[in-house]
């Protein structure tokens, strides 16, 4: 220990224990510890021994009671040295004369070097540095004495300076700390005095010196710089002007209103806020280990104009609970545990231009028990307020992000049709793969398995691949905009399939290996802003296009190759690309001869050719650029006049 107190802990029933302390001095002659017995008391020496008694465990503090000071002169009980005090204490626990334990201290004590004097006010004045130094002796190093060859030193007599008058520190070191600069009129430090340097010399002390003092004091401005913090992202306050598509909904806590949804990589997050008129539908995986409540649905939330609207709750029990929970482990009846949790929550706000009238929810409710995996929905719908029948009437026409695309198969008597992707189950093979439909502005990937045999035929191979991944598309038409009307063709555009490439290549009749596969679905859609409604960009398809990616297929045989079947991974991607709604106006003719002698778009520029000789030009003394100039204005006349043919002639005569 190296302080005055420590404590431990006895472990244990301390009733009927004896706690003691004793001093252990070592043998000097073997520098073993003295042994102990349990004769001992609370009190050895300068110390004493607490013990708090408790229920299974006993705190035991041995503190010192003698003082830490240093002695002053005729001073006692103090400590004589700094290390005040080197000793061996041991402490026993003993029930009887049987030892149960036994705890070896060893303290080793400085003195307390806390200074105990008065304290003087009187503050060191520190000159401004602006007009005087601070230092006028920088060389004298050592207090109280001398210091060699520093002849600004006060402390060195004036015989010890006989001894180095003729070698003193020079400069600011040796104490000149205002030494005279260059442009003062009275210094002739200068190697080479320029004629005008009487006209242009400054008149001033050497107490105003550029090294110290300021020669003019203006008013000075913060400059203002760019911090690299990203900046936090706060809630909007009041007044409250209205949503817009892709704000964060308000709480009347100044907070976001949050609903589990998927984040990029793919996994729930429970915190996220929800943005206004974006509709989603997630899934999220938990258990009961892991379970969280989400937002309390008592919340108010702002409507947008700084007023605030109550939730409308409806509470339901969930009948059929093989739809949520998708695994179980087999755990025994008696050591089941089960909760009562949400198992879907289903959000409808409906809204009036920029602000929220009403958010009706439904809370699905059923029993979780330990095990068990649950799988939980999440939505959330925007419906206007001019809504009929629980449908969005169309007021903007055009796609909204994140809604689904509208597809149409014009050939069959039935015209509705859909553009979905796989949603992967299970073991992610096709056959137990659901579809999800392709939703506007998002970027997909997805696909599934699909079990081959050694012994496929290529071209059956082909054509269940090809089968597979047209499901995914039955239409034969998108929808311009989000309202198109099945009776009108011109709401519609065609999609264009590009056919598989086949190369015709033959195997051989080797078993195992397929050329050619279609194993990708490549959907591209052009879309462009036509125009805003109610400052909500209107977007519309312009054109559908899908191709495929073909692949070689090859058996992988795994341990042994007693396996006949082998995996082929087929999957679709769609991607959004935004064109122009209107294409670009075509570039003048003007435009192209101005492109030509554009600095920014050509590597040679014209219009510079004589930047040297113009006044932005700071690469050289301007007077430097001038002569070489029309040193070479010169050269060119030169060699002008000597090409002529008559200059030839006059130099023969």
């Amino acid at each position: 220990m190296s302080g005055p107190r420590v404590n431990s802990f006895f472990l244990g029933n301390s009733s009927g224990v004896n706690f003691s302390i004793i001093l252990s001095p070592r043998d000097e002659e073997t520098g073993k510890l003295q042994l102990a017995n349990c004769s001992g008391s609370k009190r050895a020496g300068d110390w004493n021994l607490d013990v708090t008694p408790g229920m299974n465990t006993s705190k035991v503090t041995v503190s010192l009671t003698r003082t830490l000071e240093l002695c002053l002169p005729n001073a006692t009980e103090c400590c004589p040295s700094p290390l005040c005090m080197v000793e061996a204490l041991q402490v026993l626990a003993c029930r009887g004369s049987v030892m149960l334990a036994q705890l070896l201290i060893q303290a080793e004590i400085f003195a307390n070097s806390s200074f105990a004097g008065n304290v003087s006010e009187n503050a060191t004045i520190i000159p401004n540095q602006a007009f005087k130094p601070l230092g006028s002796c920088p060389c004298n190093l050592t207090a109280g004495a001398c210091d060699v060859r520093c002849c600004c030193d006060l402390e060195c007599t004036s015989d010890l300076q006989q001894l180095f008058s003729g070698s003193c520190f020079t400069g600011v070191f040796g104490g000149d700390v205002n030494p005279p600069f260059d442009q003062l009129c009275s210094s002739q430090s200068m190697e080479y005095t320029p004629e005008w340097f009487p006209f242009l010399c400054v008149q001033s002390s050497l107490e105003n010196t550029p090294f110290l003092g300021y020669f003019y004091h203006g008013s000075t401005s913060t400059p203002k710089v760019p911090s690299f913090q990203i900046p936090l992202q706060t809630s909007p306050g009041k007044p409250f002007t209205g949503y817009t598509e892709g704000d964060p909904i308000i709480t009347e806590e100044d907070e976001y209103f949050t609903v589990p949804q998927q984040s990029m990589a793919g996994q729930c997050v429970g915190n996220a806020p929800v943005a206004y008129l974006r509709n989603f539908d997630v899934k999220c995986l938990t258990n009961l280990e892991s379970y969280k409540e989400g937002l309390p649905h008592d919340v108010r939330i702002n409507t947008g104009t700084a007023d605030f609207i109550q939730q409308n709750v409806v509470y339901r029990t969930i009948t059929d609970r093989g739809k949520f929970i998708t695994e179980s482990e087999s755990l025994p009846a008696a050591e089941v545990l089960c909760q009562n949790v949400t198992f879907a929550e289903h959000y409808k706000f409906v809204w009036k231009d920029k602000n929220i009238e009403q958010v009706n929810v439904t809370v699905f409710l059923g029993s979780l028990c330990d095990g068990e995996i649950l799988t939980q929905r999440f939505t959330v719908e925007f419906l206007s307020l001019r809504s009929t029948n629980g449908e969005e009437p169309f007021e903007n026409p055009g796609y909204q992000a994140g809604k689904p695309v509208r597809a149409a198969n014009m050939n069959a008597s039935d015209p509705s049709g859909s553009l979905n992707i796989w949603q992967p189950a299970g073991r992610g093979l096709c056959a137990s793969a659901t579809y999800r439909p392709v939703l506007f502005g998002v970027d997909s990937y997805s696909g599934c398995i699909l079990e081959v045999d050694i012994n496929e035929d290529c071209s059956f191979l082909r054509g269940n691949v090809t089968e597979k991944l047209n499901a995914l598309i039955q239409a034969t038409h998108i929808g311009k905009r989000d309202n198109s009307s099945y009776s009108d063709l011109n709401d519609w555009v065609e999609i264009m399939r590009l056919d598989p490439f086949s190369s015709n290549v033959s195997t051989g009749g080797l078993k195992g290996i397929c050329p050619d596969i279609p194993a990708n679905l490549n959907i591209r859609i052009i879309f462009a802003k036509v125009g805003a409604v109610q400052g909500i960009p209107q977007q519309q398809i312009l054109a559908v296009q899908i191709s495929y990616s073909t692949v070689l297929w090859q058996f992988q045989c795994g341990l042994g190759c007693k396996n006949t079947l082998s995996f082929l991974p087929i999957t679709a991607s769609v991607q959004f690309i935004e064109v122009p709604a209107q294409p670009p106006t075509p570039v003048t003719r003007y435009q192209k001869i101005y492109a030509e002698f554009d600095c920014n778009q050509n590597d040679v520029c014209w219009p510079q050719l004589l930047y040297p000789l113009t006044r932005f030009y700071t690469g050289e003394p301007y007077s430097q650029c001038l002569a070489k100039g029309l040193l070479l204005a010169f050269l060119v006349l030169l060699a002008a006049i000597m090409s002529n043919p008559w200059f030839s002639k006059l130099w023969n005569r």
